[in-house]
């Protein structure tokens, strides 16, 4: 079937460009292809501050409806796609580490560890379908397998001149030795008005949970998000008019959005249980499935007789090596364990919900991502500066 509509990743012009051009800026090597627009922008002067902002969930379709002449827009110097999946647990990764889900292994929100016998949230580190957290695991998979070298790590090694901060929510994993805590856009914004007033030279990582938040609460064109977005659009503009020229802030997201249509449920399908070793896992937009050697014929047919229209169904080898999703570089050791023989990734407004008869899904979203639709997969890039 020819898909039509989709926008693959494109590694060459991605959110891992914007990331791969600050490291650059601050002397780290990396191997992956910087934004050419980002870098003479930031190769005109050596600045003070640099802060990059992560707005989740602000994909290009998101902001253009509610603000497209508005404070953002007229400071927008890029279009790129996100990493794929489309989803903040690869994106927002990629941004962390300076490389692809091809190399740091964070995929998506739900990936099976053999060493535990059970599937993982990867970032509240519970079980994924009864929701619980492992009792006195014998060894932390995140710590020995999972973890990986950030990329405050790495500035602040390349340039050690620069000290290197986050600012995020409370209940977010610390990446940096110099880590704030910021529950909602104000205090984040106050957070970053006090650090531009220190002065060190230094590099601000800052991450926002919203819009990502309301829109998967209240979908894409609610109000809410509405009134976050124009609110959020005024006090930049009223933080970076009191900046000095020695502040660059640059701002982008991990993914977009796009409302969900229709929600299906493997359980109603014995004839899909039947060639499945395993339940499917990942997210509810791209899915892996692991299935019966000599089912897998069987596989196809009955998957794409349902789902054809709605979810890309391909083998593990299109996948990895011949559409390289994941993107490319030095293959992270447990990628084979985590995405089974067969993917299933969404092209249309669909999702299958990721249960079993033991615990039911969770609660169906107004709206999500992960899948290869636009509304998920473009991302703007904006820069302010005096």
């Amino acid at each position: 079937m020819e898909r039509k509509d989709i926008i693959m990743p494109n590694y060459d012009h991605c959110i891992l460009g914007t990331i791969s051009s600050i490291l650059k800026y601050y002397n780290v090597e990396t191997k992956h292809k910087t934004s050419e627009k980002l870098d003479q922008i930031l190769n005109e002067k050596q600045y003070k501050n640099v802060i990059f902002l992560v707005l989740d969930g602000l994909g290009e379709h998101i902001l253009n409806p509610i603000s497209p002449d508005g404070y953002l827009k007229k400071h927008q110097i890029d279009l790129v796609t996100s990493v794929y999946p489309s989803t903040t647990t690869a994106a927002l990764t990629t941004y962390y580490s300076g490389n692809p889900p091809f190399e740091t292994g964070w995929i998506a929100w739900s990936q099976y560890f053999k060493e535990y016998g059970r599937a993982l949230d990867m970032f509240s580190h519970n079980e994924s379908y009864m929701r619980e957290p492992l009792k006195k695991p014998l060894m932390d998979v995140y710590k020995t397998i999972m973890n990986y070298e950030s990329v405050f790590e790495k500035i602040e090694s390349a340039s050690p001149d620069v000290k290197a901060y986050e600012i995020e929510p409370e209940y977010a994993e610390r990446r940096a030795l110099r880590s704030i805590d910021a529950d909602n856009i104000d205090e984040l914004l106050m957070n970053i008005e006090d650090l531009c007033n220190l002065p060190n030279r230094k590099f601000i990582l800052a991450y926002c949970d919203n819009p990502d938040g309301l829109l998967h609460k209240y979908g894409t064109t609610s109000e809410e998000v509405k009134t976050f977005v124009k609110d959020t659009e005024n006090k930049l503009e009223e933080m970076c008019n009191n900046f000095d020229d020695d502040t660059i802030l640059i701002i982008s997201a991990d993914h977009g959005h796009k409302d969900i249509e229709k929600a299906y449920t493997l359980l109603d399908y014995p004839e899909i249980q039947e060639c499945l070793i395993m339940p499917a896992y990942l997210e509810s937009r791209v899915l892996t499935f692991w299935v019966k050697e000599n089912m897998r014929n069987e596989f196809v047919e009955r998957f794409n007789k349902v789902f054809e229209n709605e979810f890309w169904l391909m083998t593990r080898e299109e996948f990895l090596d011949k559409y390289h999703f994941l993107g490319y570089g030095e293959k992270h050791k447990k990628i084979d364990d985590f995405i089974g023989n067969y993917m299933a990734l969404s092209t249309a407004g669909s999702m299958i919900r990721l249960e079993t008869f033991l615990a039911e899904g969770k609660p169906v979203k107004k709206s999500t991502h992960c899948g290869l639709t636009k509304e998920e997969m473009e991302v703007p890039v904006f820069v302010i500066k005096k």
